[in-house]
Formats: C-alpha cells, structure tokens, sequence
C-alpha cells in the first residue's frame, strides 16, 4: 500500500502562519524568569535540526536537494550558536560580584559624562 500525501501551497502558509501566530502567543505570555531555560531548550531543538539537515544534505541527489540542506544545516547551526550565546550573557547576569567571569567586549569600555 503506498500513501501519497500532499498539500497546497495555500495550506502550507496557512499551516506556517498559524504555527507562527501560537509560538508568538505562547512565548508572550512566559515570564521573565524563564527565558533563560527557555533558550536552552530552543537550542536543543536547533541541534536537531543541524542534525536533521546534515542528513538531508547525505542523502541529497539533486542539486536543489544539495542546496536546500546546505542551508538547513548553515541556518540550524547560527540558530543554535547565537541561542548560546544569548544563553551565555543572560547567565552571566545572574553571577555574583565575587565571581570573576569575562565580560562582553562592549561592557569594557563606560561612556563619560560630558558635563
């Protein structure tokens, strides 16, 4: 038995717009507090997606199949690096005075008055 599914271009942006408009209303309504697990979690799901691409791009036999997995795997792993470095920064809000952890490059250098 072989089962063919397809959909229309209609109903895939209706899908995407709707996946879109709940992660939105979800991820409003999360408290600050949270975030931070929050990402850690997102940047999971960004590591099954490199993942996932690197597969697709293995099996790939056509050129646009190339391509399309060469970008899976190259926008899935940004996705997951900045999440980790957003991760990264929002933990380092919460060190204490007494730990000595590096500072962003931006954070060294304080702007003077002018007075």
């Amino acid at each position: 038995m072989d089962i063919q599914i397809s959909i229309s271009a209609i109903v895939a942006v209706y899908v995407f717009m709707l996946a879109g408009f709940a992660g939105w209303v979800i991820i409003g309504r999360v408290p600050a507090i949270l975030h931070t697990p929050l990402m850690s979690g997102s940047n999971f799901v960004h590591g099954i997606v490199v993942v996932g691409g690197i597969y697709a791009l293995l099996n790939a036999s056509t050129l646009q199949e190339q391509v399309i997995g060469f970008f899976a795997v190259l926008l899935g792993a940004g996705n997951a690096a900045g999440g980790y470095a957003v991760t990264d920064r929002m933990l380092a809000m919460f060190q204490t005075s007494g730990t000595h952890h590096a500072k962003p490059h931006h954070a060294k250098a304080k702007h003077a008055k002018k007075g």
